[in-house]
């Protein structure tokens, strides 16, 4: 991952009321199912979280998953499997792989549940702290799940405002709470990911480097799919020569020959937002090496 010196700083003032209400209620619940975003499981984590959850038995969902590379989400699930975290696949708005979350929460609360059956507890209401960046789809994943459309959905960052309890079954209960960043991205990588998913405003960063930033990985991971949305059998080496390349192809030419790439670069980050270039995940498990 390349490093920036000067780290990018990202942390609204309700970030902190959120991330202390959170280590007020951990204690509440039974378990903790971290979100995150399967085309960049890593980008997508905050690092304070295990602080925050200690022991509490722990899930991660990698959800939109119907938009994330099935074959590098299955090597994600591995990893987290090697490191003895649950994980599973899901995609929110579809519903798929929703339905594994109750096993799951079952699984990794064998032994709790086990303690409570030697004390005649069978039937205790379980209850999960649902974690995550803003825009991963915690609140569409929790309507799902629940049947109602309770949660506040909205494809921008920031809209749950406090915590949220929400009922599933006579035996589960969800808490819902706020996205959580982290004061500021060490990694410049990491800041590009987040804004090119959305996870952040586009302002924190140049909208024509974010898609130039894209089109390298595109152009090193996923070329076919370039080729079939854009009709180009190769980019240029240079990423802004392959943005222009881009912006021709779709016809945003301007006065003097010269192409809009402003125009071309949202274009180009807003279909890979909506799934129109293809499935794609813009970071593999190396990113943990």
């Amino acid at each position: 991952m390349s490093e920036n010196k000067s780290s990018i700083n990202w942390f609204p003032g309700h970030m902190t009321k959120a991330k202390r209400k959170i280590a007020e209620q951990i204690n509440m619940v039974d378990a903790v199912c971290e979100i995150v975003d399967a085309r960049i499981p890593f980008s997508s984590r905050n690092p304070d979280i295990p602080e925050l959850i200690g022991n509490k038995p722990h899930i991660v969902l990698l959800n939109k998953c119907d938009m994330a590379d099935m074959k590098k989400t299955l090597e994600w699930i591995s990893f987290y499997k090697k490191s003895s975290i649950l994980a599973i696949a899901a995609d929110a708005k579809s519903g798929k792989g929703v339905g594994e979350f109750k096993s799951a929460v079952m699984t990794v609360l064998g032994d709790k549940l086990k303690k409570y059956e030697e004390k005649g507890m069978v039937g205790k209401t379980l209850r999960v702290m649902v974690l995550g960046i803003p825009n991963v789809g915690k609140s569409s994943f929790i309507n799902r799940l629940a049947g109602k459309s309770k949660a506040k959905v909205e494809n921008r960052p920031g809209v749950t405002k406090g915590n949220q309890w929400f009922t599933v079954s006579d035996k589960l209960e969800l808490l819902d709470t706020p996205g959580v960043l982290w004061p500021k991205f060490d990694s410049q990588t990491v800041g590009e990911h987040l804004a090119i998913t959305g996870a952040v405003t586009d302002r924190i960063l140049d909208t024509e480097l974010l898609a130039m930033r894209l089109l390298e990985i595109l152009k090193s991971d996923y070329m076919p799919l370039i080729s079939a949305r854009y009709g180009m059998d190769r980019l240029p080496e240079d990423s802004y020569d392959a943005l222009c390349l881009v912006g021709k192809k779709r016809g945003m030419v301007i006065r003097g020959g010269e192409v809009d790439t402003l125009r071309a670069a949202n274009m180009l980050l807003e279909e890979f937002r909506n799934c129109k270039i293809g499935r794609i995940t813009l970071e593999g498990t190396d990113f943990y090496a």
